[in-house]
């Protein structure tokens, strides 16, 4: 097991090129199990979870090569439908299997799915999905066990109480392409990675329509091949690389971005008083001396994402004022809160909010990471705290981001890896 030290208040400077997204990857490569053909997808982040997920695929009988961020999947025995306990557990993700493996194979065993602990984040909405295109299912032994001999495409709606929900809108959007007939989803997720997911799953002959709205449809065909696709940046390491520079007060380049992906979260910073430099590809971050706090709710896309909301809280440690924070997503994605206090920053919960008051400087203290985000702001507290912090449980942060400590220190962070 691993941990980071990171000795703060040095100042960045630098381009840093955007990884691939995370949350684009893992859908897609789950997505290769509805082909008949060679899948070769590009731009993939050198992460934990696209291991693991890689390593569940070969259970389920893929022939999966990974080099250079670039993997390649292809069929090896479509008799195995069994994605194990043992690595499902440690990644959400991998529930994306069960609507691919339904679809392609007729049945489909996957283990209920691990994973942050950020709350409750239950899967009725992906199996109510998979039930309305005729799937049968049920739960064995810790198992979720499905069977369908064919699936038929039906009018569904995902909406949940929390907003639509970006797994289940995989599953049966995955699912549907091969249903017999049209599928409509309605409450289907707006995020960036779904639309990515639909251009993947149209390069090997679906008819998907619609995605990126709250209304996709799918109409079904007989079969999907082989297709080549180069996955989009991941919007989460770019906002993490913008805040980087944010919270050191330096000058950096973040490139290989979407603007439009960040919309919310550039707007947010604007209102701190980050300053921000657009450019064709990216944004120049530049150093101000003094933030401002804010209010911020997280919502669904287009709003303010919950993945940003532990990163803008290590800026709000230090921003002049009180702000508030309310989370509308994850009722317990506040794991980071008691890890900033040890670092001298004045947070507390109250219900469904954080209550920040500013400080002028943090201090350099042993934290431990619970999660991936949380852990990737204890990261970006460390480099603008005074002294050194050891951030403990990494694998967390390898998770979601391509040696990031890496990238940080060719940007001249003081930051390394040691065994803890």
């Amino acid at each position: 097991m691993d941990k980071f030290v990171v000795e703060g208040s040095a100042k960045l400077s630098g381009d840093i090129q955007v990884q691939g997204s995370k949350n684009a990857s893992l859908p897609i490569l789950a997505a290769t199990v509805l082909s008949s053909g060679t899948c070769v997808v590009r731009n993939v982040p050198d992460i934990w979870d696209v291991a693991t997920l890689g390593r569940i695929l070969a259970e389920v009988g893929m022939e999966v090569d990974g080099e250079d961020h670039t993997v390649t999947v292809s069929t090896s025995d479509p008799s195995k439908c069994v994605a194990p306990y043992d690595l499902v557990r440690k990644m959400r993700a991998s529930f994306f299997l069960l609507g691919p493996l339904l679809a392609r194979r007729g049945r489909a065993r996957v283990s209920y799915p691990g994973g942050c602990v950020i709350g409750p984040r239950p899967v009725d909405l992906h199996l109510k999905g998979l039930r309305m295109l005729g799937a049968h299912i049920g739960l064995e032994h810790g198992y979720v066990a499905a069977e369908a001999e064919k699936l038929r495409g039906a009018e569904i709606y995902l909406g949940g109480p929390n907003g639509p929900t970006a797994g289940g809108t995989f599953n049966v959007m995955m699912a549907a392409t091969l249903a017999e007939g049209t599928t409509v989803i309605n409450g289907a997720s707006c995020e960036p990675e779904v639309e990515e997911l639909a251009r993947f799953l149209n390069a090997m002959g679906a008819k998907v329509s619609g995605a990126g709205t709250h209304r996709i449809v799918i109409e079904g065909v007989q079969s999907l091949s082989g297709a080549e696709h180069t996955v989009m940046p991941d919007r989460m390491d770019a906002a993490t690389l913008i805040l980087a520079g944010a919270i050191t007060r330096s000058s950096i380049c973040v490139r290989g971005l979407v603007h439009d992906h960040l919309a919310a979260v550039v707007d947010k910073l604007e209102q701190v008083g980050v300053a921000l430099e657009r450019l064709p590809d990216g944004y120049r971050v530049l150093p101000v001396e003094k933030l401002s706090p804010a209010d911020v709710t997280t919502q669904p896309y287009p709003g303010f994402q919950t993945d940003t909301q532990p990163l803008l809280c290590s800026l709000l440690v230090m921003a002049d004022g009180i702000s508030i924070v309310t989370e509308r997503i994850f009722e317990e994605r506040f794991t980071h809160v008691s890890e900033f206090a040890r670092m001298g920053a004045r947070i507390r919960t109250q219900g469904p909010s954080l209550i920040i008051q500013g400080v002028p400087e943090l201090s350099g203290a042993p934290v431990m990471a619970s999660d991936l985000r949380g852990g990737a702001a204890l990261v970006l507290a460390g480099l603008a705290a005074k002294g050194i912090t050891e951030i403990n449980r990494v694998y967390h942060i390898d998770r979601g981001y391509d040696a990031i400590e890496q990238r940080l220190a060719r940007l001249g962070a003081k930051i390394s890896r040691r065994p803890a």
